[in-house]
């Protein structure tokens, strides 16, 4: 069984930067894949980044490319994402999501373990 626990959201003007936090507990979460995925107030769920289990590939939404890093440490069981040059846009509860499987996937039914969310909202 895995755990999941994000930090990090807040309030933040355009412009700015945060860093999301997601803690796991369970010893195997070093080999999950990890992702990140946004929901706003009134749309879908939608896919925001994954990383490997080792680090070693990732996996971006065109429209956080380049702003938004996903990085993890296997010793901390913590994944994190780094988002930079933040829109009003970007204004959604962030969830991280962990799967068994090897791979990188934007779809969330593949994740098995869900986190509570953590709110991101940056003004303009």
């Amino acid at each position: 069984q895995v755990q999941l626990v994000e930090s990090g959201g807040g309030l933040v003007q355009a412009g700015d930067s945060l860093r999301l936090s997601c803690a796991a507990s369970g010893r195997t979460f070093s080999r999950y894949t990890t992702g990140w995925f946004r929901q706003a107030p009134g749309k879908e769920r939608e896919f925001v980044s994954a990383i490997s289990w080792n680090g070693g590939s990732t996996l971006y939404a065109d429209s956080v490319k380049g702003r938004f890093t996903i990085s993890r440490d296997n010793a901390k069981n913590t994944v994190y994402l780094q988002m930079n040059s933040l829109k009003p846009e970007d204004t959604a509860v962030y969830y991280c999501a962990g799967s068994p499987l090897d791979g990188l996937y934007a779809r969330a039914h593949v994740y098995d373990y869900w986190g509570q969310g953590t709110q991101v909202t940056v003004s303009s």
